[in-house]
């Protein structure tokens, strides 16, 4: 069985972790093949959107797959820490926008996977946390640094040295989530926020995630400069001036991407 699953629809991909008998676990096999298909997005001009999900229903991902890593040596776990590390900042630094669909428990690796998404949507019945203390180590893919970014600093500190399980309400209220959907409608409610994102231009979408991404690790002046020259990106294109013309006749634009 292939531990990853790839569709495209439309502009829209949605890579499926898929070891459910494993809770979507990463074991190193995983963790390649993803990084495999994350390098073949980064450069698909005909995918505007990425969607993560994990197959089964119990689990998003629940991290690292503790049964290999007891047969690991100390040089194959820094292997693996390294692998991951490396595809989840790739995942973060697509051009496209992305969005983890979770559905049930997400935890470590799990987590930190979603918070490299720049949308998290989940349902009612996921439990997710960074559970890395519990087991005498830290989060290894970012989690310590993405999470303080997303929702500050102390309330980082709190749930990653408590090592807590939350709910999913109880993440939406900590700023974790981007929306919380019922058990039976968290694909319709992907897909309607995904609709929202798609409708307006693929090159703009790209430009605004980019200026955002950069500034924030820059000061304000260094920000607006790239603020700056992303939207000078966007003035030549076929699509800007698809936009004008369809205001003024009062349809909805068609985009191309060019």
């Amino acid at each position: 069985m292939d531990t990853l699953l790839f569709e495209q629809k439309d502009h829209v991909a949605v890579v499926t972790l898929n070891r459910p008998d494993a809770m979507n676990a990463f074991n190193y096999d995983l963790l390649a093949e993803l990084g495999q298909v994350v390098d073949a997005l980064r450069i698909n001009p005909d995918v505007r959107l990425v969607i993560f999900r994990g197959a089964g229903g119990k689990a998003f991902s629940v991290g690292a797959d503790l049964k290999e890593r007891k047969t690991l040596t100390t040089e194959q776990v820094k292997r693996n820490l390294f692998k991951i590390g490396e595809v989840f900042s790739t995942i973060e630094n697509l051009p496209q926008p992305t969005i983890a669909m979770m559905d049930g428990f997400a935890f470590g690796g799990g987590m930190e996977l979603a918070l490299a998404c720049d949308f998290r949507i989940a349902s009612e019945k996921s439990i997710m946390g960074l559970t890395e203390t519990s087991l005498a180590i830290i989060p290894g893919a970012g989690g310590t640094q993405r999470l303080p970014r997303l929702i500050g600093e102390s309330k980082a500190l709190e749930l990653i040295l408590t090592a807590r399980k939350i709910t999913a309400a109880e993440a939406y209220h900590y700023g974790l989530l981007t929306q919380v959907a019922p058990d039976d409608s968290l694909v319709e409610q992907t897909e309607a926020f995904s609709l929202a994102i798609l409708a307006n231009g693929p090159i703009a979408l790209q430009q605004a995630k980019f200026a955002v991404k950069n500034g924030m690790n820059a000061d304000l002046q260094t920000g607006l400069q790239i603020e700056r020259k992303a939207y000078e990106i966007t003035l030549p294109t076929e699509d800007r001036i698809e936009a004008l013309l369809a205001f003024g006749e009062k349809r909805k634009p068609v985009f191309k991407g060019k």
